[in-house]
Parts: C-alpha cells; sequence; structure tokens
C-alpha cells in the first residue's frame, strides 16, 4: 500500500487517484457511458424511495450522488482515492464524502451509521479481490428490507471482445474469463482486479441479503473500449438502447456491467 498525505492507499486507489482531475472531462462525454449510466439510474431510483439515506461505494467524483442527490435522495459517498473524494466533496458537501475502501466500510458500522440502501456504480468493486468483508459490513449497515444495488463488470462481453479484436488486442479479448486477480493499469499505475461471477456475489452477501434481480447493462450498448466511435453515431446508439431494455433480463450475461440487486432479509441478525 501507498502512503499519501497520512492515508493508506490501496493500488487501485492510487491508480484513481492519479487520474481524478480529468476523470468527468474523460468519460463524462462518451456516450456509452452515459447510456449505460441512464439505465442503472432508472434501477436506483426503482429500489431507493425519494428520502432514503444511501451509501455508495466507489462513488468517485460523486457524479451519480449529485444526481440522486438533486432527487430527493442523501447520499454518503465513499472512496479508496483522496482526489475523487475531493471531487465529490465539491459536488455534494464536505459532510456527504469519505476516503473509505469498500474493504473498510466496517468502520462506517462501528461508529454507529446506517442506511435505508446501499450501491456501487461502474465496476468500483471488482478493485475488490475478496467480497466477503463488504458483505458482512453491508449486513451491518443496511436497514432490514432495505436494498443493496452493486453493478461490477460481467465475465462475458461479446463486444469487448469485438472492439479488442478489431484492435489487435487479442490479449484482452478473454481476460474477463479469468477467476482468479487480474493485472490492470491506469496511467501508468497497477493494480489488480478481479471478474466477479453472479455465485461470488450471492456467496459474499449471504445469509443476509437475498438476491431478487440480475440486469444485464450495455448488452448491444457497446463498453468503452469502443469510443470515442460510438459516440459519433447517436442514432445507432439509441437504437442499441432501445434493444438493451427490452433484453436486459434474459441476455443479462452478455452484459458489459451487471447489475445485482439484493434486499436486505429482515429474519436474519448482522454479524
Amino acid at each position: 500500500m501507498t502512503s499519501i498525505a497520512g492515508a493508506e492507499l490501496t493500488p487501485a486507489g492510487a491508480a484513481f487517484d492519479a487520474v481524478a482531475e480529468s476523470f468527468d472531462a474523460r468519460f463524462g462525454e462518451w456516450l456509452s457511458v452515459t447510456a449505460q449510466r441512464a439505465a442503472v439510474r432508472a434501477a436506483l431510483l426503482d429500489a431507493f424511495p425519494a428520502g432514503a439515506r444511501l451509501l455508495e461505494i466507489g462513488g468517485g467524483t460523486g457524479v451519480d450522488a449529485a444526481w440522486l442527490l438533486a432527487r430527493g435522495r442523501s447520499v454518503l459517498l465513499t472512496d479508496a482515492a483522496p482526489a475523487m473524494v475531493r471531487a465529490a466533496r465539491a459536488k455534494l458537501g464536505p459532510a456527504s464524502a469519505e476516503m473509505l475502501a469498500a474493504e473498510q466500510l466496517d468502520q462506517l458500522a462501528t461508529r454507529g451509521e446506517n442506511f435505508d440502501g446501499a450501491f456501487s456504480n461502474f465496476a468500483a468493486l471488482n478493485c475488490v479481490i475478496d467480497l466477503a468483508p463488504v458483505g458482512e459490513a453491508l449486513a451491518r449497515l443496511v436497514e432490514p428490507g432495505g436494498k443493496a444495488v452493486l453493478v461490477v463488470f460481467g465475465c462475458c462481453c461479446p463486444g469487448e471482445m469485438v472492439v479488442e479484436g478489431l484492435r489487435g488486442r487479442f490479449g484482452n479479448m478473454f481476460r474477463r474469463r479469468h477467476r482468479g486477480a487480474v493485472p490492470a493499469r491506469l496511467s501508468g499505475r497497477h493494480f489488480t482486479v478481479r471478474y466477479h461471477r453472479r455465485r461470488d456475489m450471492v456467496r459474499a452477501l449471504s445469509p443476509w441479503f437475498a438476491l431478487v434481480r440480475t440486469t444485464g447493462v450495455g448488452i448491444f450498448v457497446p463498453p468503452s473500449a469502443a469510443e470515442p466511435w460510438i459516440s459519433a453515431h447517436p442514432r445507432l446508439l439509441a437504437l442499441l438502447q432501445r434493444i438493451d431494455r427490452i433484453v436486459a433480463w434474459p441476455l443479462w450475461f452478455f452484459g458489459d456491467h451487471i447489475l445485482f440487486a439484493f434486499e436486505r432479509r429482515p429474519e436474519v441478525a448482522a454479524p
């Protein structure tokens, strides 16, 4: 781990910290990201009613948290990168974002925090190799009957296979099929990711949460690897979005991302 300004950074936290200042400008303009984000946001509104207090895991610069705040939800954002947290505080206010890795969520439970629900978007949890501590912490943090909406990378993304193959990056075509830690790099920083299967997600949150829905995000809408080409074809992208809405449940396995919606079981005590 790398120590910066007295705080312990995970390797993934250090990598994303290095790109925080340019993160919104880089990804905010990409229409593929906007399309996938829209699908996730619809699920968030469905899961969390107005007035709900939510925990966001790996919230980055606070784009989703700010959107939910404008729609009557309150959010405590957590992220492992201090520069991401600073950017989020600028959007949300200083008390609404904390530097905390997903593996450290138990610290919130220790101080007595509780939430109506929790969510994580765009694969922040893929930077966590062992999800068991996350599941235990959420069991203590989420109120009985509350929801946890967790979005991670899919393990079989045909769109990525096509794009990486066309670009000659053949080693990336099947990287999501690996079951252990997979090397990754961002802005010259090295870290590892893990492509969690559905059974991994269920095991990590059992017995405290029941899986109630599995949805594919970005089945026909291509991954960000297709940028900037796909952003130059908005009509095609709009058509692909409409197709995704139809096949999101039956073809969930082929999503660029997979949305897992869990519900906290009232009858199972927190660990």
